[in-house]
Order: structure tokens, then C-alpha cells, then sequence
């Protein structure tokens, strides 16, 4: 190939390349924002939230106070399901919630806790592939979607999601495995001494 065939290829690719980012026809890949924020009702948070759990690659950490939210439990299933590790930690009110998602989630065979040691394990938060955190007073449920006056923030800082990582790994040290759905006698019976509610009467 000539010198002048070999200089007329990359100046031909070059060309190409620009004619396409400025054709408004063609999208181009997006950076996408270090924050984004939503609030709810009706403010795309649980869109946000599966999005964000449909894009990850390695793992997703879950803590969670209220989980009754089916598209976020759905996608943190399909997530396991395609490889991603996936662990959740949930206050221990869901072990008697009626709606909670929690079995959805054992039955599927994602890794399931409760957190037990705190009047109430009040935090939302999901970390994604180390580099992403998801947070604010948005519980993942369908009342916080449709009806509650709520926030998220979707953070992409893997020094933020490290900071939240180290925390939600001295929560799962105390943690115990999510058995299954129990009545409030079932977990008066194994309630630590003293005696914890379930629930919202503990807020």
C-alpha cells in the first residue's frame, strides 16, 4: 500500500467520525452526571433505581428499612440471575411485613439479612459495582413512588461508594439470615431480651 493510500485512511475515518457527532440523527455514547436527584411522588425514583441495577456489572449491596417495591426487587433478582452479586440487608420489621419482598428475594436465592442490633435499620441504600451509591428517604416501596414526598440521589463516586461499602460491612457482621416471613408471635418469641417492636411503631 502506498504512503499516500495508508494517509488517506485515517483522514477519510477522521472525517467520518466528525460528520456523525454533528448529525443530530446519531447518538453518540453520554457521559452520565456524577449526581442525579428525583423526588417522588411520581418522580421517576424507582425508574432510577432500576436503571441503575439493570447497568450493573459486578455487585450490588442493599440496605433497606421498607422493601415492597416489586420492579426494584424484580431487577435485583434479574441481576443475581445474570451473575451480579447481589446481598441485601433489611430492618428487622420485614420479617412480619405482609407485603415485604423478602421472600421474592430468598426464594430466588439472593443472599438476605436482617439487621436486628438497631431500634430501627433505617438506612436506604444500594451500592453498585463499588462505584455508585444510590441513597435518601426514597424506602423502596410503591408508597414512597406514588404517594410519599420523598428524594434519591444517584452518587457516582467510587470514594463515596467505598465510604458507604466499609459501613454496609460492619452492618452485615451483626446481621442474621432472613429465614422466611414470621408472624408477630413468631417474633416476639426470638426477639433479643427486652424485648424490640417491629415495625413502624418503632419510629
Amino acid at each position: 500500500m502506498s504512503f499516500f493510500r495508508r494517509l488517506m485512511i485515517p483522514l477519510l475515518l477522521l472525517c467520518l467520525f466528525c460528520s456523525c457527532s454533528k448529525n443530530p440523527g446519531i447518538d453518540l455514547p453520554q457521559t452520565m452526571p456524577p449526581i442525579e436527584i428525583c423526588f417522588s411522588p411520581h418522580g421517576g425514583c424507582t425508574e432510577a433505581v432500576v436503571r441503575e441495577i439493570n447497568a450493573a456489572k459486578t455487585s450490588i449491596l442493599v440496605q433497606a428499612y421498607s422493601f415492597t417495591s416489586a420492579p426494584i426487587a424484580k431487577a435485583l433478582v434479574e441481576a443475581h440471575k445474570r451473575g451480579v452479586h447481589v446481598e441485601v440487608i433489611l430492618d428487622e420489621s420485614q420479617e412480619t411485613e405482609e407485603y415485604s419482598s423478602a421472600d421474592f428475594l430468598l426464594h430466588a436465592g439472593v443472599p438476605t439479612m436482617i439487621d436486628a442490633e438497631h431500634a430501627i435499620a433505617h438506612n436506604k441504600v444500594m451500592i453498585v459495582d463499588a462505584a455508585v451509591v444510590i441513597t435518601g428517604s426514597f424506602n423502596f416501596t410503591s408508597s414512597a413512588e406514588s404517594r410519599n414526598a420523598e428524594n434519591l440521589l444517584v452518587i457516582r463516586d467510587p470514594q463515596i461508594a467505598e465510604k458507604y461499602a466499609t459501613n454496609w460491612k460492619n452492618h452485615i457482621a451483626h446481621s442474621t439470615e432472613y429465614t422466611g416471613h414470621k408472624s408477630q408471635s413468631e417474633r416476639a418469641l426470638s426477639s433479643h431480651p427486652g424485648g424490640k417492636t417491629s415495625g413502624h411503631a418503632k419510629q
